[in-house]
């Protein structure tokens, strides 16, 4: 079983940058995928980015070019990098662990609490 633990969101500018980290613990990072989701009020929970055991990395159209994501095994860390925020990413942003990809939330077992991203001048 895996625990994670989100960190890094809070108020940005539109054209700003922030870093959100998952620091998981509980089982071997390293054969775990990871992801990064996001839900905003009103709106269904989209998958903004993942990242495999092998460090295959994979983005929904929305955030690519703007997000990266990266992970840090020897930290049991998963790190996005979120750059040119604009208001329309303003949601919770939640890290997900599985042992297997998957673009369907349901088949990601394990998740974080989220932190709050805003954009907004």
């Amino acid at each position: 079983q895996v625990r994670v633990v989100e960190s890094g969101g809070g108020l940005v500018q539109p054209g700003g940058s922030l870093r959100l980290s998952c620091a998981a613990s509980g089982s071997i990072f390293s054969m775990y995928a990871m992801a990064w989701y996001r839900q905003a009020p009103g709106k269904q929970r989209e998958l903004l980015a993942a990242i495999t055991k092998d460090r295959k990395t994979n983005y929904a159209d929305s955030v690519k070019g703007r997000f990266t994501i990266s992970r840090n095994n020897a930290k049991n860390t998963v790190y996005l990098q979120m750059n040119s925020l604009k208001p329309d990413d303003t949601a919770l942003y939640s890290c997900a662990a599985s042992l297997y990809y998957s673009n369907k939330p349901s088949d990601w077992p394990y998740w974080g609490q989220g932190t709050q991203v805003t954009v907004s001048s």
